[in-house]
C-alpha cells in the first residue's frame, strides 16, 4: 500500500495539513512522535480502525504537512483540523512529541478532547536532561549543522534501543522505518531557519483542572525522570493512571504492538 495515497488534506491558515481518516465510530486521534508523521502508528491504526474512527494527522512540518511560516501553536492546528472534521470529543493519543500534543490540547481546548493517552510524555513543561540525552541532544545539533544527515539520524535511532540496550536488542526493522520517516521530514527543512513553534507553558499548574480520564503508558526502560513525571501527570489528574510495558524503550507502540494495542483498546472500551 502506498501510505501517501490514503492522506487527505486540511488548508489551514499557514498551508496544507496533512491527515489520515480512516475507520468509523468515536473518534481517536493518533499524535506522532518528533521527526516522523502519522505511519509511525502502522501497528495500531488497523486495530484501532475496526472498531474506532482514526485520525491521524501529520504534525506541521513533518511527512505531508506544511512547514510553518508564521508563529503558531500544536494545540490550535490539531484543534483546527478537529473542528473542521467536525467530530465529537476525541481520545487523544500520542507518543512523546504527540504526548505533549495531547496534553497542551485538553489544556487549550478542553472542549474536544474525550480522553487522553501519553506515551514517552509528561506536558510539555517536563524536560529529560539527564547526561545521555543531554550528549545525544549535541550530536542531533552537531550532526545537523554540520549537513551531516545520515549522522543525524543515526543519532535520531539511538532512542530506539536507548540508553541500557545495544541496538541489536531491538528489531532492525524499527530503527530502519524510523530513518526513512525521519528523513522524510528533516529533509523539508534547511540549516538556520526559523522555529515559528510557541509551546504552551504553565502545563503542571493546569493539570489538576483536567476532568477527562488520562492513561499514561510508558515502556519499563524509559528514563527513571520520565517515568516519574508520568506518574506525576496521572496522579494530578482526577481520572488518571499509569501502565509500564516491561523491557521496551520510547517505542513500546512499535517495540510490543499487541500488548499496546491491547491496553490501549481496553482504556478506550472502558470509556
Amino acid at each position: 500500500m502506498n501510505d501517501a495515497a490514503i492522506v487527505r488534506l486540511f488548508p489551514s491558515s499557514d498551508g496544507d495539513l496533512a491527515y489520515l481518516d480512516t475507520g468509523s465510530g468515536d473518534p481517536v486521534v493518533l499524535l506522532h512522535s518528533g521527526y516522523v508523521d502519522h505511519r509511525f502508528w502502522h501497528r495500531q491504526i488497523p486495530a484501532l480502525a475496526a472498531e474506532y474512527r482514526v485520525i491521524a494527522p501529520d504534525v506541521r512540518g513533518h511527512g505531508f504537512s506544511a512547514n510553518a511560516t508564521e508563529p503558531f501553536r500544536w494545540a490550535d492546528d490539531l484543534a483546527a483540523l478537529l473542528r473542521h472534521l467536525d467530530t465529537r470529543p476525541a481520545v487523544l493519543v500520542g507518543a512523546s512529541m504527540g504526548g505533549v500534543i495531547a496534553t497542551d490540547t485538553v489544556l487549550e481546548h478542553p472542549e474536544l478532547v474525550r480522553a487522553v493517552v501519553t506515551c514517552g510524555a509528561a506536558t510539555g513543561d517536563f524536560r529529560i536532561t539527564d547526561p545521555w540525552h543531554t550528549e545525544l541532544r549535541a550530536e542531533y545539533a552537531r550532526t545537523l549543522g554540520a549537513g551531516d544527515i545520515e549522522g543525524w539520524l543515526d543519532a535520531f535511532v539511538k532512542v530506539v534501543a536507548g540508553e541500557h540496550r545495544t541496538p541489536d536488542a531491538v528489531d532492525p526493522e524499527i530503527p530502519r522505518r524510523l530513518r526513512e520517516l525521519a528523513l522524510h521530514s528533516i529533509s523539508k527543512h534547511t540549516p538556520g531557519e526559523t522555529d515559528w513553534l510557541v509551546p504552551v507553558t504553565g502545563s503542571w499548574a493546569r493539570v489538576p483542572k483536567i476532568d477527562v480520564p488520562v492513561l499514561a503508558v510508558n515502556g519499563g526502560l524509559e528514563p527513571d525522570a520520565l517515568l516519574a513525571a508520568a506518574d506525576r501527570l496521572a496522579r494530578e489528574v482526577p481520572d488518571g493512571r499509569a501502565e509500564i510495558i516491561e523491557g521496551t524503550g520510547h517505542y513500546p507502540n512499535l517495540e510490543r504492538p499487541e500488548i499496546f494495542n491491547s491496553i490501549l483498546l481496553g482504556f478506550l472500551r472502558g470509556l
